[in-house]
C-alpha cells in the first residue's frame, strides 16, 4: 500500500509518546511524567484500551492537519527529548481537542502526549525563555514544541523535612572560613573568594560583567576553573547533541571513583541556568533528578535551608530577587563591607544530600555545582 511521507512522520511520533506507567519507561526515570519539588510524585495510571484508542485517533487526526515541515519539527524534538534545538512549532492556540470527558487545546494536547500524561492544566508549566511564545499573552498562534516548555516546580508549605541547615553559607567572602562551614560541608577546604577572584579578572580586562560564575565539583575537589556567565541562558551539560555552554564532559578530572564515573555519564543533558525578570530560574534537561539548596527558596524570615528535589523536565525559581533583597543576613555590618559578596546555589547531579540521605554534605555527592550569583 502507497504511503505517504506525512503518514510516516505521524506514525513515528505516535511511536514517540510520552510513556505512562505501565508502559515500561514510564519509572525509568527519563523525560516521562514525575511530581515536583519536596519527594512528593503522581503517578499515572495506564490508560484503559478503550480510552488509549480514542487518544490515537484524535492524536494521528490533528497530526494529519499539520504540514509536513512542522510535522518534522516536532519529531525532532521529541525523539532528541529536547537534546536537539528545535524551531518553534506555531499552531492555533484555539482548537480545542475532546478525549473523553476531558477538552484540551491543541497545545496541551501534544504536552501530554509527547511530554507528560499527568498533566491537567496549562497553569503547571512554564514556557522556556527560548520559545518565541515567551512573554505573549494569548497571541492567535502559540508555540506548541513540548520541548520548548517546561513543569513548574511548586514548593509545598509547610515542606517536609529534606534537609536542614543553618545559614552559614552568607558569611564574607574575604572572612577566614569563608566557604561552607565544616557542619555543610564536613572536611571540605574550599572558599568562594578564589572562585570570584578568577571571574573578577575578567571584568577588570575589559569583558562584559558576569551575573554569575559557576564551579563544578566532585565531592570534595573543584575541577576547571569557574565560568563566568555574561549570556541570560547557560546550558551545564555533559553530552548534548546541539548546543553550547559550560560541557562538563570536557573538563580533565582525575576522579576515578565510580560513583563519580557513573553520575558524570548520567548527567546527560544537564540544566539550564535562565536569568529572567524575576530571578534565575533552572530548568532539568537530564533524565534524573537534581537537588538544590537556594536561600530564596525558604521563608525569608527563616534561619535554616531545605534541599529541594526537581524531577526531569521541571523548572524552579532557584534564585528570586526580591526574596533575595529581604533576607535577614547575619553579621550585616560585615555585608556592608563587602561589596563583592554574592548568594549562592548548589545543585547536586542525581544523588541528594541531608537528613533524608546517607550523604550529609553536599561535598559527600559525586557531582554538583556552586552557582554564585553577582549582587552588586
Amino acid at each position: 500500500m502507497f504511503r505517504t511521507k506525512r503518514s510516516g512522520l505521524v506514525r513515528r511520533l505516535w511511536r514517540s509518546r510520552a510513556p505512562v506507567e505501565g508502559d515500561g519507561e514510564a519509572d525509568r526515570g527519563t523525560h516521562g511524567s514525575g511530581s515536583c519539588c519536596m519527594g512528593k510524585t503522581t503517578k499515572v495510571a495506564k490508560s484503559n484500551a478503550g480510552s488509549e484508542a480514542e487518544l490515537k485517533a484524535l492524536t494521528h487526526s490533528i497530526l494529519k492537519k499539520i504540514k509536513e515541515k512542522q510535522l518534522e519539527v516536532l519529531l525532532q524534538a521529541v525523539e532528541s527529548k529536547g537534546g536537539a534545538r528545535s524551531p518553534c512549532l506555531l499552531l492555533p492556540s484555539k482548537v480545542d481537542a475532546k478525549v473523553g470527558q476531558h477538552s484540551y487545546s491543541l497545545p496541551m494536547l501534544l504536552y501530554k502526549v509527547f511530554r507528560w500524561p499527568d498533566l491537567r492544566h496549562s497553569s503547571e508549566l512554564k514556557r522556556l525563555s527560548c520559545c518565541e511564545s515567551y512573554g505573549k499573552i494569548n497571541p492567535e498562534l502559540v508555540c506548541c514544541n513540548p520541548h520548548h516548555m517546561s513543569r513548574l516546580c511548586e514548593l509545598e508549605s509547610p515542606p517536609p523535612p529534606y534537609s536542614r541547615y543553618p545559614m552559614d553559607y552568607l558569611k564574607p567572602p574575604d572572612s577566614p572560613d569563608s566557604g561552607p562551614s565544616s557542619s555543610d560541608t564536613g572536611e571540605t577546604t574550599y572558599s568562594a573568594p578564589v572562585g570570584l577572584s578568577d571571574s573578577l579578572a575578567l571584568q577588570e580586562s575589559g569583558e562584559r560583567a558576569h551575573w554569575c560564575v559557576v564551579a563544578y565539583w566532585e565531592e570534595k575537589t573543584r575541577v576547571g576553573r569557574l565560568y563566568s556567565v555574561q549570556e541570560p541562558s547557560l546550558d551545564i551539560f555533559y553530552d548534548l547533541p546541539q548546543g553550547n555552554g559550560f560541557c562538563l564532559g570536557q573538563l580533565c578530572s582525575d576522579n576515578k571513583s565510580q560513583l563519580v564515573q557513573m553520575v558524570r555519564a548520567k548527567i546527560g543533558y544537564g540544566i539550564q541556568l535562565t536569568r529572567e525578570p524575576d530571578g534565575v530560574w533552572v530548568y532539568n534537561r537530564s533524565c534524573y533528578p537534581i537537588f538544590i539548596k537556594s536561600a530564596t527558596l525558604d521563608n525569608p524570615d527563616s534561619r535554616t535551608l531545605l534541599v529541594h528535589k526537581v524531577f526531569p523536565g521541571f523548572s524552579i525559581k532557584a534564585f528570586d530577587y526580591d526574596k533575595a533583597g529581604t533576607l535577614q543576613r547575619p553579621n550585616d555590618h560585615e555585608f556592608t563591607q563587602q561589596p563583592r559578596t554574592g548568594f549562592t546555589v548548589q545543585i547536586s547531579f542525581v544523588k541528594g544530600w541531608g537528613q533524608c540521605y546517607t550523604r550529609q554534605f553536599i561535598s559527600s555527592c559525586p557531582c554538583w555545582l556552586e552557582v554564585i550569583f553577582n549582587t552588586r
